[in-house]
């Protein structure tokens, strides 16, 4: 018998729609997690194994050995024939970069972070703005999180001049966290710069008011130039897709000076543990001193140990932190929450007073220096995208010395009974925001 097809009630309709809707709904929510886990794990989680094994070498910095080490484990090679310069604080740092960049002939390259408006923001905009219209190709890369005036009349106008402009990771959700913490600008392929400074009025100065920035950028000529074109040419593929190359970027570069020097890069997509590796190795083959000045920090437990290690080999060991005058005060204790063990170790601590405290400089056996962008925490160890100059010389690692003198001056030492008797809420905020050491 032929059976027709009953036709559906309406509460039979009522169903398929409400077990479709559930589907639907089921469907929506899987993908929001599916996506929010893909997001977290690329941005919060490592995906790189860690050095997590003590070191120890039968070397010294002092060594030969230790430079071969160096060149061939951080990549880029130790080059001589170079001439680094240290310029301090705003008053010197800032009138020398815009004087060279607005001597540019063929090519200006600029990566930053922290670019904020005021007077200094305008006078860099401009200078930019000025090398484009008569012809220089300017290159300018900007990480989205380190500025409040991306769409400001100063980006407007070089935009306008002629100047390539790239805002650095500004809509990556997959990426978010991963900053370009690089500070590097090269002109014509020649003279670099490299160091902490932020492109913000509150660098300006002399280092000695208590709301401005202390802070040290080193200028650079010779070979190793093209290093610091190639570190940001890394970035600037990255965010631009384009390649820049030729002699406007790459010139012959002939010996200008003594020093013998490195650029390294330090990043999540290629050598995340590269900066780490550099700090730990130059601490194990430490016979001497070392020297640290940083304004974050918040070491691990190997570095910790292989600090307490350098101590009992009879190295001396000073850190120069922040005060409490700090733009991050949960890092600032989280750091000092780890002072402890290194202070019972013999390590002496001091916090710069007059100011707040941006330097990030590391001098060890008066023969190896490390300057840049790096902080000694896990944010630019592992997640951040890193430059440093590396300088293994001995009357530049003296030189620096003197900087440290001076910045010790300025500061005061923090001894073990002033470090056990911080305030109650110091410690527990300290302890509390350790379980988040990862992103400080």
């Amino acid at each position: 018998m032929l059976r027709l097809p009953i036709p559906p009630t309406p509460e039979d309709d009522a169903g398929s729609s409400s077990n479709g809707h559930g589907l639907a709904t089921l469907a929506v929510t899987a993908a929001i997690s599916g996506t929010l886990a893909v997001i977290i794990s690329k941005n919060f989680l490592e995906t790189e194994k860690k050095i997590t094994h003590h070191i120890e070498t039968d070397y010294a910095v002092c060594d030969e050995a230790f430079a071969r080490t160096m060149s061939h484990l951080l990549g880029p090679p130790l080059l001589s024939g170079n001439k680094v310069t240290v310029l301090q604080n705003g008053a010197q740092i800032f009138p020398r970069m815009l004087e060279v960049i607005r001597q540019a002939e063929r090519s200006v390259t600029f990566e930053n972070f922290v670019w904020t408006k005021g007077q200094i923001v305008e006078e860099f905009s401009a200078a930019f703005a000025e090398c484009a219209r008569r012809g220089v190709k300017v290159h300018f890369l900007q990480d989205a999180m380190g500025s409040n005036c991306l769409d400001s009349d100063c980006m407007k106008q070089m935009r306008e001049a002629g100047v390539e402009v790239e805002i650095f990771r500004r809509y990556n959700l997959a990426n978010f966290n991963h900053r370009t913490h690089r500070k590097i600008l090269v002109v014509d392929g020649r003279i670099g710069f490299v160091g902490g400074v932020g492109i913000s009025d509150l660098w300006d100065g002399h280092g000695n008011k208590s709301d401005h920035w202390r802070d040290t950028q080193y200028e650079v000529e010779g070979p190793v130039v093209a290093q610091m074109q190639q570190a940001f040419m890394d970035n600037w593929m990255q965010t631009r897709a384009r390649v820049l190359h030729g002699d406007d970027y790459f010139p012959k570069l002939v010996p200008c000076g003594d020093t013998q020097c490195q650029i390294f890069t330090s990043s999540v997509s290629e050598g995340a543990d590269s900066a780490r590796l550099m700090f730990l190795m130059s601490i194990a083959a430490a016979r001497q001193s070392i020297r640290i000045v940083n304004p974050y920090f918040v070491p691990d437990m190997l570095v910790l140990n292989l600090l307490k290690k350098a101590c009992e080999r009879g190295v001396s060991v000073e850190i120069i932190a922040p005060s409490e005058r700090i733009d991050q005060k949960v890092v600032r204790y989280v750091g000092r929450a780890r002072w402890g063990g290194l202070l019972r170790a013999g390590v002496r601590f001091y916090e710069f007073q007059p100011a707040l405290l941006h330097c990030k400089y590391f001098v060890v056996d008066e023969q190896w220096v490390s300057v840049g962008s790096c902080n000694l925490d896990d944010r630019s160890l592992c997640l951040n995208e890193e430059a440093n100059l590396n300088v293994w010389d001995r009357d530049f690692a003296r030189q620096h010395l003197e900087v440290f003198e001076v910045d010790k001056k300025r500061s005061r030492e923090i001894t073990w009974q002033d470090w056990k008797n911080r305030p109650f809420r110091e410690k527990v905020l300290g302890h509390v925001g350790g379980i988040f050491r990862s992103q400080l």
